[in-house]
């Protein structure tokens, strides 16, 4: 049943959309179009800005599939891989492998990014759409809630988020939004932009080669030693086609809470505020020209992803409590926090992007 007003004007909400049986819920307005799987993890898997028809965000070969009956004997989201459909992913406790965290066993991005959350449509008309989801961990004590919003002539996500300690214990956590770009976004170079003020490299991983940098160095952003000893750009991602290679880096030092990615061929590009007070770090992976072999990619995959991050690196909880990047949360303690993603036109590189979804950047 919809909890929704039929419309077909200004700001609109809907969940009357099921996908492959999970809950759907889209919200849009003239400019942009947002498509949430609240059935898995509060998944955004379409950011589109309608005046293009382009959708931002990376769709994986393998598609969108439910992992509501697979994951009942594996909880907290050991199969992330397995059901990784690309878009925008919420990840906590846990960012990388499995670990072992006071007794839970909790999985890759483990534990919210898989299990089914709550909602409730707050706002539906024309001038404003807004819906609440939540979500207990299976695992862990925090309740997560965020609020979703839209406003007309704005192409424009409003976020609005709270973390909760619900235990009687002190807890570790690691908090990240994995956002993936793919085509026909990326078809053509793009780039990125970040008050950044270090670039740190992964270290060697085994079957992950070619790299673009060189593992475990660490360097003034954005010119990066690749391989060979040559300084390269780390602020370009090259088209679809010029380069094979595969990255895993952390983008820190940051003077403020912003990003940017844009195709300058095209002039349009997605750009997202968030609290660096918080999200103290940006990651940076990318899987470019189907060069990444074996599971899950299998050789089909072109992917760029800037994911703000509270903790580095992608070893999972217990490293990010060893290098005292974990957040930490007291028993009752709550954590608040804003995000706002856009669509713009325009611009060859950006200079800022504020809280109310301001871009401003270069147009040539």
């Amino acid at each position: 049943m919809s909890f929704a007003r039929p419309r077909n004007h200004g700001c609109r909400i809907s969940d009357a959309w099921s996908l492959h049986g999970m809950q759907t819920i889209i919200l849009e307005n003239e400019l942009l179009r947002v498509t949430v799987l609240v059935d898995k993890g509060g998944d955004i898997i379409e950011f589109r800005h309608k005046p293009t028809d382009l959708d931002f965000l990376y769709l994986a070969p393998g598609g969108v599939r439910n992992p509501n009956q697979s994951v009942a004997s594996a909880p907290s989201g050991g199969a992330f891989l397995d059901y990784y459909s690309g878009g925008w992913n919420e990840i906590l406790p846990n960012g990388g492998p499995p670990v072992n965290y006071k007794g839970a066993e909790l999985g890759q991005h483990g534990e919210v990014s898989l299990i089914p959350w709550s909602y409730a449509i707050l706002e539906d008309s024309p001038e404003r759409v807004a819906v609440r989801m939540w979500v207990r961990p299976i695992r862990t004590p925090f309740f997560l809630e965020k609020t979703l919003s839209m406003e007309p002539g704005k192409p424009a996500l409003m976020i609005e988020e709270r973390l909760t300690n619900e235990g009687g214990e002190t807890l570790h956590l690691m908090w990240g939004h994995h956002i993936a770009f793919g085509r026909p976004f990326l078809e053509e170079e793009t780039v990125i932009d970040a008050p950044a003020g270090r670039f740190i490299v992964h270290e060697a991983m085994p079957g992950y080669e070619p790299r673009r940098f060189q593992p475990g160095v660490t360097a003034d952003w954005p010119l990066i030693p690749a391989p060979d000893g040559a300084l390269e750009d780390a602020s370009l991602i090259p088209a679809y086609g010029e380069t094979q290679a595969q990255e895993m880096a952390y983008l820190t030092d940051l003077s403020d809470g912003w990003y940017a990615i844009t195709n300058p061929t095209r002039k349009i590009g997605f750009a997202i505020r968030f609290d660096p007070a918080i999200f103290s770090s940006i990651w940076y992976w990318q899987q470019l020209g189907n060069v990444a072999k074996g599971y899950p990619w299998w050789g089909r995959t072109h992917v760029a992803a800037l994911e703000p991050w509270s903790s580095y690196p992608t070893n999972g909880l217990n490293e990010a409590i060893a290098n005292d990047t974990a957040l930490t949360l007291q028993p009752g303690q709550q954590i608040e926090t804003s995000l706002t993603a856009v669509a713009y036109q325009g611009l060859t590189r950006v200079h800022e992007v504020t809280a109310q979804g301001a871009v401003s950047g270069q147009s040539a």
